[in-house]
């Protein structure tokens, strides 16, 4: 599952939560990276994070891919 996460993080699916306002997503100038760097984004504000940690935020929270309310279905 991991890897099917990290690869929909490449291809700019954004996962989240709208009931908790959580999201996370990879910004499209991460894209071609050696190491990206995703976004994490909730009420207090945004982060970033290591695409390996947004894999396991994505399974810990149960985040599905959503519709981002700013962004819409894809970060790029």
């Amino acid at each position: 599952m991991a890897q099917i996460s990290k690869g929909h993080l490449l291809a700019g699916i954004i996962f989240g939560d709208h009931a908790t306002g959580e999201y996370i997503y990879l910004p499209g100038g991460e894209v071609g990276m050696d190491e990206p760097v995703c976004v994490f984004e909730t009420a207090r504000g945004r982060q970033d994070i290591p695409i390996q940690e947004a894999v396991l935020l994505i399974a810990k929270l149960s985040l599905k891919a959503v519709r981002h309310p700013r962004m819409g279905l894809k970060a790029y």
